[in-house]
C-alpha cells in the first residue's frame, strides 16, 4: 500500500512553495509520495495566461527533481475536468493506494464553489495546509461550516490511514510567500523556453505536448 497525496493545481507555474508545501505534508502525514495533478485547466479561473500544458509539467518536473514528488497530467488521460471526478477515476485506476486530499486554506475558503465538494470529502480525507491571509475566510467559509464537525486533531495526522471520510485535518505550516500569480507578473512568458519540449508523464508514462 502506498500512502501518497494529491496537490491539484494548474502548476502556472510550479514553484518552490509548491514544493515546501509538499515536504511538510510528506512529514506530517507519513507519506510515501506527493502526486503533482497538473491540471488542463480550471474551471474557477480564466484561461487568459494559461501556460502550454507541456510547459507547465515540464517546469514541475524540474521543481519537484530529487524529491519524492511526482508531477503528473494524468486528467488529460482519464479525461476529467472537475477534482470529484478525477478523484473517483484514480481510486479506480489505483486500487491499492491510500490518497489523502491537500488543499490551501485559500482553496478551502472558496471550496463550496466547487462541483459536488461534499462528493470530494467523502471519497477521501483532506488535509488542509495554512496559508498566510487565508485562515480566517477558510475557517467562516461556508463549507468548513459543513465539515467542523468532522475536523481530526493534528495530532493524529499521521493516522488518516485509519480515518473514515468525511475526515479533515488542519496543518500548520510556516509562511510562504511565493505564489505562481507574482511569478507570472515578474515574468508573463516564464514558459518560452519549453514551446518546442515534448514531456513524458512520470505517471502515466507517456508524452505530453
Amino acid at each position: 500500500m502506498m500512502r501518497v497525496g494529491l496537490l491539484g493545481g494548474s502548476f502556472n507555474p510550479a514553484h518552490g512553495g509548491h514544493r515546501a508545501i509538499s515536504l511538510f505534508a510528506m512529514r506530517a502525514l507519513a507519506l510515501d509520495e506527493v502526486w503533482w495533478l497538473v491540471s488542463q485547466g480550471n474551471p474557477l479561473k480564466a484561461r487568459a495566461g494559461m501556460a502550454p500544458l507541456s510547459a507547465r509539467l515540464a517546469e514541475a518536473q524540474r521543481v519537484a527533481r530529487r524529491a519524492p514528488i511526482r508531477p503528473t497530467a494524468i486528467e488529460a488521460r482519464l479525461g476529467t475536468r472537475y477534482t470529484v471526478d478525477t478523484l473517483r477515476a484514480l481510486t479506480r485506476c489505483y486500487p491499492r493506494n491510500r490518497f489523502i486530499w491537500l488543499m490551501g486554506s485559500d482553496n478551502l475558503a472558496q471550496f463550496s464553489q466547487w462541483r459536488n465538494w461534499r462528493g470530494i470529502a467523502r471519497q477521501m480525507p483532506i488535509a488542509v495546509i495554512a496559508r498566510p491571509g487565508y485562515d480566517s475566510d477558510a475557517r467562516g467559509s461556508s463549507a468548513m461550516s459543513w465539515l467542523r464537525r468532522f475536523v481530526r486533531p493534528a495530532r493524529q495526522s499521521a493516522d488518516w490511514t485509519d480515518w473514515r471520510p468525511p475526515a479533515l485535518v488542519l496543518l500548520r505550516f510556516r509562511p510562504d510567500p511565493r505564489s505562481a500569480t507574482l511569478l507570472r507578473q515578474a515574468d508573463p512568458l516564464w514558459h518560452r523556453e519549453f514551446s518546442e519540449t515534448r514531456v513524458r508523464d512520470p505517471l502515466t508514462r507517456r508524452m505530453t505536448v
